[in-house]
C-alpha cells in the first residue's frame, strides 16, 4: 500500500538558530511511580517526525537556566505535544517537571530537533525497535504514527523494563498490532512467562527480526544498554548502517 510521508514546516528559527517558544501545560499525568506524561500546547507547532526530540528550558528566579532534551511521545497526527519525563533523584529539571509542574504553567521549548533517529511510514520496513527503560518513548511516537498512517509495515518492539509497574506507555504498547516482547530485568510475577534478565545476543536472536530480512533497527536507552545491544546486533550479522542508536546517561531520565 502507499503510505503518506510525514512532513513538517520545520521548527521556528531566526538567523539559522532554533528559537525558544512558550508552551502551556494542558495535562500532567502519572505514567509510572517515577515517570510523568506531560501534554503541551505549543503555539505555531509545525509538527514533528517520529523519533525527534524537544528541548525544554527552565529559568530560576535568580536567572539560572537549565535545559534537557526529551523525545516526543505523541504521534505527529496528534494536535498536542506529549513528553514522558522520568524523575532523576539528583536531576535539575526532571524533579520540577514531574513533581511541581501544574496545568496552566508555561515552559520554554525548542524544536523539534533531530533528523537521523527518525522513522515514518513511507520509509518502509521491516521495523525493529529495541528499548531500555524510558528509551521506549520515541518508539511510542513511531508506533502511533504507523497506526494512524494505516501502514502495513511489519514492526516489532523489544522492550526491557525493570518490572511491570515500570513499563512506560503500557496502554499504548498493549494496543499496538506490532509484535511486542517485554523483558523484565529485576522483578517478574510468579506467573510471568516472558523473558527475564539482560538483553543479550541469545535473546536478540530469538526475538528480533533476523538480519537477512534487512530490518531498520532502532535502539534507545541508557548508554550501557545501547552499546551492549548494538554490539550484539552486529555480531548477529545486522549491517551497521541498518542499526541506529540513541542513548542517554546511565540514570535514564531523558531520551
Amino acid at each position: 500500500m502507499t503510505t503518506p510521508t510525514v512532513t513538517t514546516a520545520g521548527p521556528a528559527r531566526r538567523g539559522g538558530r532554533l528559537l525558544w517558544t512558550p508552551a502551556r501545560v494542558r495535562s500532567v499525568q502519572a505514567e509510572t511511580a517515577r515517570a510523568t506524561r506531560l501534554v503541551l500546547e505549543v503555539p505555531g507547532w509545525a509538527g514533528h517526525v517520529p523519533g525527534q526530540h524537544l528541548d525544554v528550558r527552565l529559568t530560576a528566579p535568580d536567572g539560572y537556566r537549565a535545559k534537557r532534551s526529551y523525545s516526543v511521545a505523541s504521534g505527529p497526527e496528534q494536535p498536542h505535544v506529549e513528553l514522558i519525563v522520568e524523575r532523576l533523584p539528583d536531576g535539575e529539571v526532571s524533579p520540577y517537571l514531574t513533581q511541581q509542574l501544574r496545568v496552566g504553567d508555561e515552559l520554554e521549548v525548542r524544536g523539534p530537533v533531530g533528523g537521523w533517529f527518525v522513522w515514518h511510514a513511507s520509509l518502509g520496513g521491516p521495523l525493529q525497535l529495541i528499548a531500555g527503560g524510558s528509551g521506549v518513548v520515541p518508539f511510542l511516537s513511531m508506533l502511533q504514527h504507523r497506526e494512524a498512517a494505516g501502514s502495513d509495515v511489519p514492526a516489532r518492539l523489544l522492550y526491557s523494563a525493570r518490572a511491570l509497574p515500570d513499563v512506560i506507555g503500557a496502554d499504548r504498547v498493549a494496543a499496538t498490532d506490532a509484535g511486542v516482547t517485554l523483558v523484565l530485568t529485576r522483578q517478574a510475577p510468579a506467573t510471568w512467562q516472558g523473558p527475564t534478565g539482560r538483553v543479550d545476543a541469545r535473546l536478540l536472536h530469538e526475538h528480533v527480526v533476523p538480519p537477512d530480512a534487512r530490518p531498520q533497527v532502532f535502539v534507545c536507552g541508557p548508554t550501557g544498554f545501547v552499546e551492549a545491544v548494538a554490539d550484539a546486533l552486529l555480531e548477529l550479522g545486522h549491517p551497521p548502517e541498518r542499526v541506529k542508536t540513541e542513548r542517554f546517561g546511565t540514570g535514564g531520565g531523558a531520551t
